[in-house]
């Protein structure tokens, strides 16, 4: 990774710049300075090195190890399957790929016991059978794709458009208009890099939300994804003022309800890879929605 040190970083340590203007945490950041991997303009830096404008820090990033996932015995909600693709319904709470701190009890461990080799190579060994993803605390319907043939053509008509991904969420407050769209470039936030946020140096990201009941602090909601950014929904709802309920990355700090964000992948419609028949697929949100939805519905009577 390479980078010049811009004007309003001069005399900031090269830890925190490097932080800052790259995809890493500090901690990761340090241990790389002090590994001799990061070098300004060409010597080899020290942990308690200050910058300069202009100054260009170039940091050799090694490569992730992989994570090779292993079979799991891991009941699956399947709403549809085919020699070629499954359409599941994910409940909240489950990670769905491997990751540091998840290398187990994922949604591709279940799958690799389910579907054994019948099950997509192109996501790799980390990734297998992965078309897209939803969050760990965010429910609802998923693509996973058994064949490759499957996988290049689901990728394909996603980056398309023309796979429908629709959500319903509980949100704080009830925006002024009932049909609006937000389109807002979504990246990762310079500071925290647990989070995405809005830049204008961010990848294009279009939500349309339509209003579908109000109440007294909350309304329910329609969201459909026209991109599929990190976090989309969640970044671009906190960003007009309507964070989702439940959401503690992104929400208030105390969250009015326990245990994740009330936001659900409820709908899904896309053309068969093989036959190009049209599927679509609805699956109700789980009981912590429903029940949170029928409280404020009786508070509202």
């Amino acid at each position: 990774m390479n980078v010049t040190v811009p004007a309003l970083y001069e005399g900031s340590r090269l830890d925190v710049v490097l932080t800052a203007l790259g995809p890493l945490s500090r901690s990761a950041v340090q241990k790389l300075i002090t590994s001799d991997l990061v070098k300004v303009n060409g010597r080899t830096a020290r942990k308690n090195d200050r910058v300069k404008a202009g100054d260009e820090i170039c940091a050799d990033i090694p490569a992730p190890a992989p994570l090779e996932a292993a079979p799991e015995d891991i009941a699956l909600d399947i709403l549809h399957e085919d020699a070629d693709l499954l359409v599941l319904n994910k409940p909240k709470g489950m990670v769905v790929h491997p990751s540091p701190g998840h290398d187990g009890g994922t949604l591709v461990n279940a799958l690799l016991a389910h579907c054994g080799d019948t099950l997509s190579g192109i996501g790799g060994i980390k990734r297998p059978g992965i078309v897209h993803r939803i969050d760990k605390d965010t429910s609802g319907l998923l693509l996973a794709a058994k064949t490759d043939f499957a996988h290049v053509a689901l990728s394909e008509a996603l980056k398309k458009r023309e796979v429908a991904r629709i959500y319903s969420c509980i949100a704080h407050g009830c925006p002024k208009q009932d049909d609006f769209t937000v389109n807002a470039p979504i990246g990762r936030h310079p500071v925290n890099r647990k989070k995405q946020t809005v830049l204008e140096t961010g990848r294009s990201a279009v939500t349309h939300v339509r209003v579908l009941e109000c109440y007294w602090g909350f309304s329910l909601l329609r969201c459909v994804l026209e991109t599929g950014r990190t976090h989309q929904i969640r970044v671009h709802l906190a960003h007009i003022g309507h964070s989702v309920v439940g959401d503690a990355l992104y929400g208030p700090a105390k969250p009015a309800v326990p245990g994740g964000q009330l936001l659900h992948a409820g709908e899904l419609a896309f053309s068969h890879p093989r036959d190009g028949r049209k599927l679509r697929f609805t699956a109700p949100p789980p009981k912590e929605f429903t029940d949170f939805l029928a409280k404020l519905r009786t508070l509202d009577t």
